[in-house]
This record gives C-alpha cells, sequence and structure tokens, in this order.
C-alpha cells in the first residue's frame, strides 16, 4: 500500500481489481419517449426530452443538463433529432448545443429524405453550475415534427 509501481511494456491481469481509477461521471442520457414537438419555422427550439435512461448524479432535468458542484471538466455532449415530414422537400434541418442559455454548436442538414437524422456532438469545457440544452430549428416554410423515437436524445459524461 502506497508503492508506486512503473511498468514499460504491456500488463496482464487475468483476475483481482483494479483501483484507484477515475469515473466518467455525472453522466445521463434522456429522450423523447412519447411526444411528438411541433417545431414552427425558422425558429430556434428547446427540445424536451421526457424520459431519461439514466441520470448518475441526478444532474438532468427541466430538459437540461447541470454541472454539479465539484464535477467541473471535459465533458462529450450529443444531442440528435429525429425529423418526420412525408411531403417537404429541401428541408433545411438544424440542431444545436447551447451552453448557459448561448449556442455553442450546430450541425444541419439540407435533405429530401422522410425521417432524417441530425446530429451535433461536442466537447465543451464546463464549470459548477454550467448548463446544457439541445436547440432544434428548421426552415421548410411550415411546422415540422421532431419526432418522439430512440433516435432522439441527449445524453453527456465527464471525461477522465
Amino acid at each position: 500500500s502506497g508503492a508506486t509501481l512503473s511498468i514499460a511494456g504491456t500488463i496482464n491481469a487475468s483476475s483481482g481489481t483494479a483501483t484507484g481509477f477515475g469515473a466518467n461521471t455525472p453522466n445521463f442520457y434522456a429522450w423523447k419517449e412519447d411526444s411528438n414537438q411541433t417545431i414552427s419555422n425558422n425558429t430556434n427550439t428547446l427540445i424536451t426530452f421526457n424520459d431519461e435512461k439514466f441520470d448518475s448524479d441526478s444532474a438532468y432535468a427541466s430538459n437540461k443538463f447541470t454541472v454539479p458542484a465539484g464535477k467541473q471538466g471535459v465533458y462529450f455532449i450529443s444531442g440528435q433529432l429525429t425529423w418526420l415530414d412525408p411531403s417537404v422537400d429541401d428541408k433545411a434541418l438544424h440542431v444545436y448545443i447551447y451552453k448557459n442559455g448561448s449556442q455553442y454548436t450546430e450541425a444541419k442538414d439540407r435533405s429530401s429524405e422522410n425521417d432524417q437524422t441530425v446530429n451535433v456532438s461536442a466537447l465543451l469545457s464546463l464549470a459548477a453550475a454550467d448548463y446544457i440544452e439541445i436547440y432544434g430549428r428548421q426552415g421548410t416554410g411550415g411546422d415540422l415534427i421532431c419526432t418522439s423515437h430512440i433516435s432522439t436524445f441527449f445524453f453527456g459524461f465527464k471525461l477522465i
């Protein structure tokens, strides 16, 4: 106990327990389980994710992830929206990561496909109390549905 071991080469551990490694917490995964969301034309709209698969530190609530005290660091954040529209060609679809109420980054796509999926991901340096949200925007000339589906989600975790 208390000794430091330096090894050059390969370590093969077939049994026992490794300790002292960090954990990728906090972490969370939320998705739109049972409610489609109408997104108005050319309007950045907060996406509502109404179900959680997991939330290690109870840091996801009210459609946003807030960094708990003492958990500052670099985080991997991702959001994905599935857009449902069988009749509009050339849809301009956007997904945004917002940090503390301001746009941080975006992903966009133009498509004439039905049920188009757009994903945005980023590494963010976050301090305690910083919060992250996912927004969507579309430019079809009318309303468009962000569908409730397992492919519409928001997740993140702290990097070790």
